[in-house]
């Protein structure tokens, strides 16, 4: 059967840990599907360059591919960026592209999955608040996925639950974690709603200062890798007409 390949589109970083943890999320998707031919391009600062990689694809004599940003919201690289460099693909290569990773209950199920490893369990939910923190945006449609989500994730039983941004948007992390505190909640978490490391997710991370507990990025974890394939598998299969149209 033929399968499109899924290029996976990530932002890039100067910082290399940016690089190494998406190769390492690449990774754990190849092997739950060790099948599909998986391949990552960098829209800035990394190589290869989309542009580049769709080239070098359609020299290969690839002619379908399913492009997938790694990307939490539909901000803007998800509504301008990429699909302007896509448009720009060689002749007789098919391109599209799937839809951002959030929001999706396996990214709830990663974020937990991170809380848990840095040291809290099921037992502490209701006596801890969580700081959701995420990069942040100039685009209201993204700012408001991210208070969805946190009330959303408040409902499975935590203390309460706040979103904060590392830029563009307010409030910081330092100001979630103080308003926790002011809540009364014994303890307090921050979950870096974000991918990779890099600056914003330092900024996070210096603004988690006060906190109890500071999880890791969401990285690799398993529930991400299997996001990425639900969001091919849905991009590469076709949408049934509705009856009667």
């Amino acid at each position: 059967m033929h399968r499109p390949v899924l290029l996976v589109v990530a932002h890039g970083s100067r910082d290399p840990r940016h690089a190494g943890t998406v190769h390492a999320l690449v990774r754990r998707v190849r092997s739950l599907r060790p099948w599909l031919r998986v391949e990552t391009a960098f829209l800035d600062f990394n190589v290869p360059s989309v542009p580049g990689m769709l080239t070098s694809l359609a020299a290969q004599g690839v002619r379908d591919v399913v492009a997938l940003p790694l990307l939490l919201t539909r901000a803007f690289h998800a509504k301008a960026d990429i699909p302007a460099v896509l448009r720009n693909a060689p002749p007789g290569l098919r391109v599209r592209q799937a839809d951002v990773l959030g929001p999706s209950p396996l990214l709830l199920r990663a974020l937990e999955r991170r809380v848990y490893e840095a040291g809290l369990g099921p037992a502490d939910k209701s006596s801890t608040g969580v700081v959701l923190a995420s990069a942040g945006s100039t685009d209201p449609e993204a700012i408001a996925v991210i208070a969805d989500i946190a009330r959303e994730w408040r409902l499975t039983g935590w203390c309460a639950v706040r979103p904060a941004f590392a830029s563009a948007s307010l409030p910081r992390t330092e100001d979630a974690v103080r308003e926790l505190r002011a809540l009364g909640c014994a303890r307090v978490a921050v979950a870096p709603y974000v991918l990779a490391p890099g600056f914003l997710p330092d900024r996070i991370a210096r603004g988690a200062a006060e906190a109890d507990v500071l999880a890791e990025v969401l990285g690799p974890a398993p529930e991400v890798a299997r996001l990425l394939l639900e969001r091919y598998d849905a991009a590469r299969t076709p949408v049934p007409a509705a009856m009667g149209a």
